[in-house]
């Protein structure tokens, strides 16, 4: 059982940054992170194979790095330059079928979320 646990969401206003943590059970799956806002569609931020590949949204491009810590079993999230349409919660997801994808159908595995609030 794949078992996706995030922390580190938070309140924090436009310009500032914040780490986002999830604990992983499998080192070789994709892991991604995504967001939903009130009234949106759940869309990828950011995704990161196996091997070290990544991809980002383009909103976040240049903002968010993701990386990953396999001696830890913990994926991460950096975001600097937090804008208010970064407000969301966040959620970190595995896919097993290890294709880098942003993609949430792809994704089989989802933690509880975390909330990001950004204030302007």
């Amino acid at each position: 059982q794949v078992q996706l646990v995030e922390s580190g969401g938070g309140s924090v206003q436009a310009g500032g940054s914040l780490r986002l943590s999830c604990a992983y059970t499998y080192s070789t799956y994709c892991m991604g992170w995504f967001r939903q806002a009130p009234g949106k569609e759940r869309e990828g931020v950011a995704a990161i194979d196996s091997d070290g590949s990544t991809d980002y949204a383009d909103s976040v491009k240049g903002r968010f790095t993701i990386s990953k810590d396999n001696a830890k079993n913990t994926l991460y999230l950096q975001m600097n330059s937090l804008k208010p349409e970064d407000t969301a919660m966040y959620y970190c997801a595995a896919d097993p079928a290890a294709i880098l994808t942003l993609s949430p159908d792809e994704y089989n595995y989802w933690g509880q979320g975390t909330q990001v609030t950004v204030s302007s």
